[in-house]
This record gives structure tokens, C-alpha cells and sequence, in this order.
């Protein structure tokens, strides 16, 4: 058994999340981990609503609300989507906690210490019309490395070049179009370059990293400079320095608390079980194993900044110097991004109705179908283009035809004939050889899912469900009726297929696989699904929030990684459709919703 810590990227808190967002970091992050508990690991997985910075100010003065009333109403939003959606946190908190402030001033006190924040001067972008800082991201222009039109203040996508918003050509305003004002401010930087070396070191040992996110972080070695990591904002957490901590305007660099958000989630997760040490076991082990779950545009984040920040904590840049009281933090195992997933092959735009939000997609269909298609389609190694038409196909043919028919006519069949599930007495060639073929899938599936080729896993896993229907076809046990032995090891076979089948699918389709369970006879919990909670903030008796968390132990609630053989006298009922078929209508339907925006 491995600790595994699956850090999850922290949706921000300014409107609800859409299905673009889930597909990059929610749904492979959950088969993963769900996977890694039923294979024996000890899991821990956190993430939480990211709350402060610019985007938040913005949004809040646009509805007219505080910066805190709308994280906290964006917070319950998200909290329920995503719990809805199945994804099983041991702890989904949020970066407004006393907490998050503690352990984030505790890391920047220590890089500190250690001489890797220092201070500079630099050329900040103020919006002429508010006064307000912009952001990096907040401002777009001509990259003045490739000449690409839409770099970012921090970054150009198309050349992965960092940079500074001054040198961008053209800069404009993101929010309002305007022509940023650049004015002098001290700020404190992370001395990326006094990393350089470590961080070139440690990156050249993760070979087993998907190439796309290992290649952009090698060649982001090439040009590291400094990075501010306060700015001038009234929003977020104070820079705990003398002369500092009590100025208004100067506040945290939100990225830089957020990626602490892994660690400070993982503290309080351990505080609320009663150990408040337990987080170590994930963090300063260097045998835990630790991946984060992210969309491509985040990878500068977690495979440059968050790294430095750990080694700037622990003292091993080029300066030296001494962990603080968190200890020797370990870097991440592996950085697990996705690529962008379209809709209808647009850019996924909330101001331009390119749009459709978890929530909405929920209400109206199965989560599983959702979880499936993303699962099966998604943006894993490449851009995915979400369609009415592929999601309605998929739902219909592989899920309600493919994998939901295989267990209704093996649930009707045993519960027509015998009204229990059957023990076999004449096992022939062609039912060893089934299952065989389901048993074999362990090993195969689990390995892909455990290196996050959940397409191919899932694949494999619909190729079992198929061989499957093959056998009841080449069988007939309709035929059957009149040699009630052989009837009966033919559908006890079936049974048994299906059991493994709904092991083998269950961590992406959590919801159906407790359904699937109960249609061949099966008791109790096989895929625990995640509950909301509301808690008290550990250190402000006066402020609640609502988090999500659940009871996954294996033998537990998790069933292993395992064939798992049915139980002989299990009272079979009558089923009911595992899946709802989707009406043609509803591509028409829904592309109405799109255009109408």
C-alpha cells in the first residue's frame, strides 16, 4: 500500500463552473483516485474554491455584493456541483479559511527566511478608469517573442515564454478594453532563477510524465526570472512582514496562495479527523506519491511556481537553507494535465453564451452519462470537442445499448427463470473463457487508469461489457428453458460478468455501478459517493462554510480491485433501466439553448 495524494486544481469562486472545467480536472482526477483506493492505496484527495485576487473584485463590483458574499455564494454553487457530480474529496474546503491564511503566511515567512522573496521594483498595470490593479492575466496583447496575438500579461500559450505585461505589444484590458496605465511598486519576487538547477534536476527524472506537460516544463527552465508574488490589491491574504502585514493595498499574489491551497487543505483535513499530524504521512514521506490535476493552462503553476515554493520552503535552491515547521515538503509526483475541451467546436465563453454549466447539465441528465463522455471523449492528450449529437450517440449506444442492456437482460433473465442468482453445475469451455476474459481486465484496465490513460481503460472496459453481450447471444439462454442446468451456469455466468464489468467501470460511472450491484443481487455499498457537510471554521467560531467529504475505506464502503464472485441464492428483482435513453430531440433541443446564448 502507497499514500497518494491527489491534488486537485481549486475552481475559482466567481460564477459557476462548466462542463469545460470538470473535464480538465474533476472527472479524471476522481476515476483516479477511486481506482487507486480499490487497488489498496491510501488516498487522500483535496482540493477547494479559490477565492481571492482581481477576478473576484471585479465580479463583485458587477453585482453589486462584498468580495466575501460572493465567494461564499459561489462556493455553495460549485461545493454542490461538484459533489453532485460524484467527485470524492476527503476534504473540498475553500482559501477564505483562518487556516489557509495560517499555513499560507507560515510558507511565505519561511521562503523568506531562506532569501528566496526579494524585493524589486517593478512597472504594475492600473486600470486608468478605476484605479485598480490588473492583473497579468487580465491583460492580453502581441507576444514580443513569436508575435502571437492573445499572449497574456504572464505568459504567451502559443511559445510558452514567460513574461511581463509591459512587454507585451499593444496591452489591452481584458475587462474593459482600455490601455493599461504601468506605474512604479516594490513587490516581492520568488527568485525563480536560484531553482533553476533544481528544479532542471528533478524535472529531468519525471520521464514518465505525459511529453506535452514534461517538454513546456523543460523549456520553461530557459528563461526564468523573478516573479512578483504580492500585489497591489485589498483582496486576499496579508504579507506577513513587519511593515507589511498591516498596509491595505499590498495583499498575496493569489497563485501563490492557491497552490498552498493543496497543503493547507491536507492540514485541515488532518485537523478534522482528530489527527492533526496525519497530513505528514502525504507530504514529508518521500515514498508518498503525490499528482496533481489540472487543465494545460495552469501547467507553469504547478511544475515551475508551486515546486520553487517547496524548495524555497525546504532550503534547497541555491541559497540554502532550512525547512520551517511544516518540514522537508516533498515536489510533486507527477503533474497530470489536460488539454481544452470545445463545445460544438467553439471556445467555452460565459459572456458569449458558449456555455453549458454542471449544474444545468446535471438537471436535466444522468451524471453518469456526463462522466462517461468525458471519461471516454474527453480532452486527455489532445482537444475534445463536446457535441449534442457525440453525447446523445454515446449515451444511446455504448451506455443504454452497450453496457445497461447487459445488465438488464442478465437481471431479467435470472429473475424470470429463478428469482435468485443460480449456481452453476455444467461449466463448459465458452464460460471459462468469458470469464477469463473479465478477470484478465484487472490487470490491464488498472494499469491504464493508474497511469492516466483513462480513454484506452475505459475502452477496454465497454471491449469486456461487449464480449459479454457476444456470450448471452452465442449462448441463447432463451433456448434454455428445458435444461435448467445448463440455463443455470449459463446465467450465472452472465452474473458474474457483469459483476466484474460494474467493478471495472465503477470509478467512472460512481452513480450506475451501486444500481448495477443491487440488479444482480448485491448488498451493501460497492462505489461510496461523496456528501456535503457544514462546518465551522476551525479557527473563526463565527464563519461556516459547507465542504465535501466521505467515508471511502476499502471493505469499508470501496470494493476492491477485484473479481468479486456473486453469491449463489441472491434474491434477483425485477430491474429497472440502469440508463435513460435520450430522445433525438434533445440535440435540436440544446443547440437552440446555444443559440439563444
Amino acid at each position: 500500500m502507497s499514500r497518494i495524494l491527489s491534488a486537485v486544481a481549486w475552481p475559482y469562486a466567481n460564477g459557476p463552473r462548466h462542463i469545460g472545467h470538470v473535464a480538465g480536472f474533476g472527472v479524471p482526477s476522481d476515476v483516479f483516485s477511486r481506482y487507486m483506493r480499490m487497488a489498496g492505496h491510501d488516498v487522500l484527495m483535496v482540493s477547494g474554491t479559490d477565492e481571492h485576487g482581481t477576478p473576484i473584485l471585479v465580479q463583485a463590483e458587477q453585482e453589486g455584493v462584498a468580495p466575501q458574499e460572493l465567494a461564499d455564494r459561489y462556493n455553495r454553487v460549485i461545493t454542490k456541483d461538484l459533489a453532485d457530480l460524484g467527485l470524492s474529496y476527503d476534504l473540498f474546503t475553500r482559501t477564505t479559511t483562518r487556516n489557509h491564511y495560517a499555513v499560507v503566511q507560515e510558507m511565505f515567512r519561511t521562503v523568506h527566511k531562506n532569501g528566496y522573496m526579494v524585493e524589486q521594483s517593478t512597472m504594475g498595470a492600473i486600470s486608468p478608469s478605476t484605479g485598480r490593479t490588473l492583473p497579468d492575466r487580465y491583460i492580453e496583447g502581441t507576444c514580443p517573442i513569436c508575435g502571437y496575438d492573445g499572449a497574456r500579461g504572464d505568459q504567451c500559450d502559443n511559445c510558452g515564454n514567460q513574461l511581463d505585461a509591459i512587454d507585451l505589444i499593444n496591452p489591452k484590458s481584458r475587462i474593459n478594453g482600455e490601455a493599461p496605465k504601468f506605474v512604479e511598486s516594490t513587490h516581492f519576487f520568488l527568485d525563480l532563477p536560484a531553482f533553476a538547477d533544481a528544479l532542471g534536476a528533478w524535472l529531468r527524472t519525471r520521464g514518465d510524465w505525459r511529453p506535452n506537460v514534461l517538454n513546456f516544463s523543460l523549456n520553461l527552465i530557459d528563461d526564468m526570472r523573478p516573479r512578483a508574488m504580492t500585489r497591489d490589491i485589498d483582496w486576499g491574504i496579508p504579507v506577513p512582514l513587519e511593515g507589511w502585514e498591516d498596509n491595505p493595498s499590498k495583499r498575496l499574489y493569489v497563485w501563490f496562495d492557491a497552490v498552498i491551497g493543496y497543503l493547507s487543505a491536507s492540514v485541515e483535513w488532518a485537523r478534522r479527523t482528530g489527527d492533526a499530524e496525519a497530513w505528514r504521512a502525504y507530504w514529508n514521506d518521500p515514498e508518498a506519491r503525490s499528482y496533481y490535476f489540472m487543465g494545460k493552462d495552469n501547467i507553469t503553476f504547478h511544475s515551475q511556481i508551486w515546486p520553487a515554493e517547496l524548495l524555497g520552503y525546504d532550503g534547497k535552491g541555491a541559497k540554502g537553507g532550512a525547512p520551517g515547521i511544516f518540514g522537508d515538503l516533498q515536489p510533486p509526483t507527477e503533474v497530470v494535465s489536460s488539454e481544452f475541451l470545445t463545445m460544438e467546436g467553439k471556445q467555452f465563453s460565459s459572456s458569449r453564451g458558449v456555455v453549458i454549466y454542471v449544474r444545468d447539465m446535471l438537471a436535466r441528465y444522468q451524471p453518469d452519462a456526463l462522466r462517461y463522455f468525458i471519461s471516454v471523449a474527453g480532452p486527455e492528450n489532445q482537444d475534445a470537442d463536446f457535441t449534442w449529437a457525440d453525447f446523445k450517440r454515446r449515451t444511446n449506444d455504448e451506455l443504454v445499448a452497450g453496457w445497461g442492456n447487459l445488465v438488464n437482460r442478465t437481471a431479467s433473465m435470472i429473475h424470470k427463470n429463478f428469482g435468485e442468482i443460480p449456481a452453476p453445475t455444467q461449466v463448459q469451455p465458452v464460460d471459462a473463457a468469458l470469464l477469463e476474459t473479465t478477470g484478465a481486465a484487472f490487470g490491464r484496465i488498472g494499469e491504464l487508469v493508474g497511469t492516466h490513460r483513462h480513454r484506452a481503460a475505459v475502452g477496454e472496459a465497454m471491449r469486456v461489457v461487449q464480449e459479454a453481450n457476444r456470450y448471452i447471444s452465442e449462448t441463447e439462454p432463451w433456448r434454455l428453458t428445458g435444461d435448467r442446468d445448463r440455463l443455470a451456469t449459463v446465467l450465472h455466468t452472465a452474473a458474474q460478468a457483469v459483476n466484474d464489468a460494474n467493478t471495472l467501470l465503477s470509478p467512472f460511472l460512481p452513480h450506475s455501478a451501486q444500481k448495477v450491484h443491487e440488479a444482480i443481487g448485491g448488498t451493501g455499498e460497492v462505489s461510496p459517493l461523496p456528501r456535503i457537510e457544514e462546518v465551522t471554521d476551525l479557527d473563526d467560531a463565527s464563519r461556516a462554510y459547507p465542504v465535501i467529504t466521505g467515508d471511502y475505506r476499502l471493505g469499508s464502503t470501496v470494493r476492491a480491485w477485484a473479481s468479486t464472485p456473486v453469491v449463489p441464492g441472491a434474491p434477483v428483482a425485477k430491474p429497472t433501466p440502469v440508463f435513460t435513453k435520450l430522445d433525438d430531440a434533445i440535440v435540436e433541443e440544446e443547440l437552440d439553448r446555444l443559440r439563444e446564448g
